[in-house]
This record gives structure tokens, C-alpha cells and sequence, in this order.
């Protein structure tokens, strides 16, 4: 696909799900640098940020597709030549894609040791990460039941539904307003993150911090399974994550809300489950009070308060 496909495609969604959109970033700068006909440096490096860019503006929540652009990027503002900015350019982005199918596996690894035999897990919209945890318990031989939520609008349960009866898992499909109902029946949620603040709030599909209140107030554990590129070093700033909302025909057609003429449809996409609803968070890393996000920026993203200089548009100011 063309730079320009890429783009369009993680804006409409097609490509979704925080990390196939980071890593379908990855690969078209990678591609993109590659089909660069430039004649310096200067100009490569124009054409390239260009690029970064337009991807980051895609869609301003998921922060994995901005860090993973700030990974493949930054350090393009020390290169003094042509040749080697392309190439290390190019080894960075394909670093980057092996580093996030690894964190994948490595994370269903550790996730299922936080999975007993008999346990009934709930699970919220199609996360890689927290799908690898489930699915390598049962890989193991625990014999697991799991709820999937439907996730209006968009449906991402289905996909969700799917591959989980696809491995053989006894699987309930519930409606997103049925969570606290079920959740007598549950003993652990886990659920993926499209953005971890510094005071370790996720940011996840909406319905996510529904789920978690009802997790509280029913005592069950509630664990975030994510890759480390989904913390978000701007927040060390003060900065806060921009909130996603879509376009109301994904809720009602134009014609039906023609019908209700004093009627606004509104559409996040995301929102925020406070720290405090939050048991764990399961990164390849290794697992994670809420508390210590701000360790896994430092630590493993390499950021500090006094090098933001790539400065790209997925957060915004207080």
C-alpha cells in the first residue's frame, strides 16, 4: 500500500486495533522511505516527516501509532547523510514491527499466570494483547469460559467472538449493557489499552471504564494487558490524550436523524478508567501496578521531560 492507503485505511478503520495500526505506521514509513527519491538529505528528511505527520493524525487516541513513529523517527534529526539516515531509518522500522509481534506473544505469556483453571474471564473489544493471555491459558490445558462484549458501534466482539470460538474456548456473547449483570459470574476481566497516562488511567475502547466500576463494585480483578509503546510520555508533561469521537453515521443514518431533528448523536470512541479501577497492567516488561507508568516511560519508551522534541499532534494541552 501506498503511504497514502496506509493512512486511510487506519483512518476508516479498516486497520484497527492500537497494535496493527502502530505497526502498519511502521511498515509505511519504511515503505515509503524506501520508494524516496530524494535528492539530499534535507529533502528526505521533509518527505519523511511529512509522512509521520499524516499518520499521526490519523487517529489522535491510539498512542501506540505516534510512539511507534516517534520510534522509527527521532533520531532521524541526528543523521549527517543521505545513505545512512535511509538505512538506519529503515532498520528502525522493521525493529520495530518484529519488537511489537514479540511483546504480543510475550505478554499472552506472562498474562496467562494471572489465569486459573476454572476461571471466567470477561473480556472488552478485540485486543491483541489481552486475547494472547486468554488464549495461551488455554493453550496450557486450563479449562477457561469466557464473556465477550459486542461493542457497539463498530462490533469489534464479533472479531473478538470469533477467534475465541475459533480455539475452542466456551465463549458467552453479551450485549456491552449486560457487563454488570454477568459479572457475578466472573473472576477476572482483562482487557487491552490504546493509551496509559503517567498516573497509569487507560484509555481504551468506550465501555471499558463501565466495565471496571462494575469489576470494583463486584470485587474482580481488572487487569490491562498491553505493550509498553502504548504509555504515553506526553502525559508526563501535564498533557492529556485527545478523546476520539467518530462520526454519528456509525449510530444513525443521516436520514433517521433528519427524523429527529432536536436529537445529537454523540460518538467517542474511548474513554478513561481511573487508576484506581485498575489492578495490573501486563506489558512485556513484566507486570505493573497502575502506579509505576511512570517507570515504564522512563524505562523502557527512553523519555525524559527535557527531550519532547518530536513533536507530534496526539495530545493537547490542558
Amino acid at each position: 500500500m501506498t503511504l497514502e492507503e496506509t493512512a486511510g485505511k487506519i483512518r476508516s478503520m479498516e486497520i484497527r486495533g492500537a497494535g496493527r495500526i502502530a505497526r502498519a505506521a511502521a511498515r509505511a514509513l519504511y515503505e515509503h522511505s524506501m520508494e524516496a527519491e530524494s535528492a539530499d538529505l534535507a529533502q528526505y528528511c521533509q518527505r519523511m516527516y511529512a509522512a509521520a505527520e499524516l499518520l499521526v493524525s490519523t487517529r489522535p487516541t491510539a498512542v501506540s501509532l505516534p510512539n511507534a513513529v516517534n520510534l522509527v523517527m527521532k533520531p532521524l534529526k541526528n543523521e549527517s547523510d543521505l545513505f545512512t539516515a535511509r538505512h538506519n531509518l529503515e532498520e528502525r522500522a522493521l525493529a520495530f514491527i518484529k519488537r511489537s509481534e514479540e511483546a504480543v506473544s510475550r505478554i499472552g505469556t506472562i498474562g496467562a499466570r494471572h489465569i486459573r483453571d476454572g476461571d471466567v474471564v470477561m473480556t472488552h473489544c478485540n485486543s491483541e494483547a489481552a486475547l494472547a493471555c486468554i488464549l495461551k491459558a488455554h493453550q496450557q490445558g486450563m479449562d477457561i469460559e469466557v464473556y465477550a462484549t459486542e461493542v457497539r458501534p463498530r462490533n469489534q466482539g464479533h472479531i473478538t467472538a470469533k477467534t475465541l470460538s475459533d480455539a475452542g474456548i466456551k465463549t458467552n456473547f453479551i450485549v456491552d449493557s449486560a457487563a454488570r449483570y454477568f459479572m457475578k459470574e466472573v473472576d477476572i476481566c482483562i482487557t487491552g489499552a490504546d493509551a496509559i497516562t503517567v498516573n497509569g488511567s487507560i484509555i481504551n475502547k468506550i465501555g471499558t471504564s463501565q466495565i471496571a466500576l462494575a469489576a470494583h463494585e463486584a470485587r474482580v480483578s481488572f487487569v490491562v494487558a498491553a505493550e509498553t509503546y502504548k504509555f504515553a510520555p506526553c502525559t508526563i508533561l501535564g498533557e492529556r490524550i485527545l478523546i476520539e469521537e467518530r462520526s454519528p453515521d456509525e449510530i444513525l443514518s443521516g436520514d433517521m436523524r433528519k427524523q429527529l431533528p432536536h436529537v445529537t448523536v454523540r460518538n467517542p470512541t474511548f474513554d478513561i478508567t481511573p487508576a484506581d479501577y485498575v489492578d495490573l497492567i501486563i506489558t512485556e516488561a513484566g507486570v505493573y501496578p497502575p502506579e509505576m507508568a511512570y517507570t515504564v516511560i522512563k524505562e523502557q519508551l527512553h523519555w525524559d521531560t527535557e527531550d519532547m522534541s518530536l513533536e507530534l499532534p496526539y495530545c493537547e494541552e490542558e
